[in-house]
């Protein structure tokens, strides 16, 4: 049995909602919600400043069905990010990135980088140690040159489950986490678990916002959509990992 300090639960709620709160409030007023698709593996929302895009999950707690979406207030849409229902949340993440992650707002925020996928921390986890949170095709390399450790939601053979990542987390040098924890609203609890380590957030998903430096991540790896016709038209046919290719840009921001 493993026995929960009251105070770091309370604590560790307390930042999930500042940390969604703050980045609502980046959304501005005046932008309201063009279109919307929630496709097999990604949904979208376009707004005026351009198109978001996060993870498409089922499941959680089941709330009433959303109506009206177009025209809603991009903020108001935003909002369902701190929603129990995965696919609610995944239109809020994407309503938030509709607003954050595009070009003009990255190039204001910093001169980004745009290497070549991980390349760019390879020299670095070089004889680290080096935790993902959540299963990345392209880090595999990775167990040739560091100590690896995977922690999954749903564990495989060589990965370890969340229920055991405070065990893994707090002895790491590097701790790479998905973006998809913004879904599941357990981002916190792996940056806090990882307090030791210089931590990325990797994934589409993730909200290009200097906001998240605050809370102790290092590294911001999203993406900004360059195409939005090849995007939407390749989302609604199922597309998975090639529309990325197609029609975004890898942006890497470092605090």
């Amino acid at each position: 049995m493993i026995l929960r300090n009251k105070n770091q639960c309370s604590k560790r709620m307390d930042s999930t909602d500042k940390i969604y709160g703050e980045l609502i409030a980046n959304v501005p007023e005046d932008l309201s919600v063009l279109d919307c698709l929630v496709g097999l593996h990604w949904t979208l929302v376009r707004s005026e400043k351009g198109t978001g895009m996060a993870k498409t999950l089922e499941g959680g707690e089941c709330e009433e069905e959303l109506r009206s979406i177009n025209g809603m207030p991009l903020k108001e849409l935003a909002t369902y990010v701190k929603s129990g229902d995965f696919m609610h949340a995944s239109l809020g993440m994407a309503a938030i990135n509709s607003a954050l992650n595009h070009l003009k707002n990255v190039e204001d925020i910093t001169d980004p980088e745009s290497p070549n996928g991980f390349n760019h921390f390879l020299s670095n986890f070089a004889g680290k140690r080096v935790a993902t949170v959540g299963y990345f095709p392209m880090l595999d390399p990775l167990g040739e040159i560091c100590q690896l450790s995977i922690i999954e939601r749903e564990p495989h053979d060589n990965s370890y489950s969340e229920k055991v990542s405070h065990t893994i987390l707090p002895f790491q040098d590097y701790v790479i986490i998905t973006g998809t924890t913004f879904l599941y609203k357990t981002t916190i609890n792996f940056i806090q678990q990882a307090h030791k380590a210089r931590i990325i957030l990797v994934g589409a998903s993730v909200p290009l916002s200097p906001v998240l430096f605050r809370y102790g991540v290092d590294t911001l790896a999203g993406v900004v959509v360059t195409d939005e016709k090849v995007l939407w038209r390749a989302v609604r046919e199922g597309s998975k990992k090639s529309c990325l290719t197609e029609s975004t840009q890898s942006v890497f921001i470092q605090r």
